[in-house]
């Protein structure tokens, strides 16, 4: 069984720093697509940064130049190291990993329970 636990949320000022992490632990051949998306009070869960196996990345336009993910494909990691917080990025974030248990298995996306991101003015 695959899991996806994540840390690091918490409560900061406007102007702060926070960073997530994330570990995937369990039976998989290989992680394809790791990212971080959030879900702020009466809103729809959204992408805000996605880093594939190779390096390549892409961000939430709202978070560019302030966000930054990174991984570690041998520890099956995911961060995100969040700077210049702003009201705005409030937030339950939860990460997420798109692999295959096997090698001949589907490709799937799975989630970590969350972690919430509250920034106060």
């Amino acid at each position: 069984q695959v899991q996806l636990v994540e840390s690091g949320g918490g409560l900061v000022q406007a102007g702060g720093s926070l960073r997530l992490s994330c570990a995937a632990s369990g039976t998989f051949d290989s992680i394809y697509a790791m990212g971080w998306y959030r879900q702020g009070p009466g809103q729809q869960r959204e992408l805000v940064a996605i880093i594939g196996s190779g390096g390549g990345t892409n961000y939430a336009h709202s978070v560019k130049g302030r966000f930054t993910i990174s991984r570690d494909n041998a520890k099956n990691t995911v961060s995100l190291q969040m700077n210049d917080l702003k009201p705005d990025d409030t937030a339950v974030y939860f990460c997420n990993a798109a692999l295959r248990t096997g090698w001949n298995e589907p490709l799937i996306d799975y989630w970590g329970q969350g972690t919430r991101v509250t920034v106060s003015l």
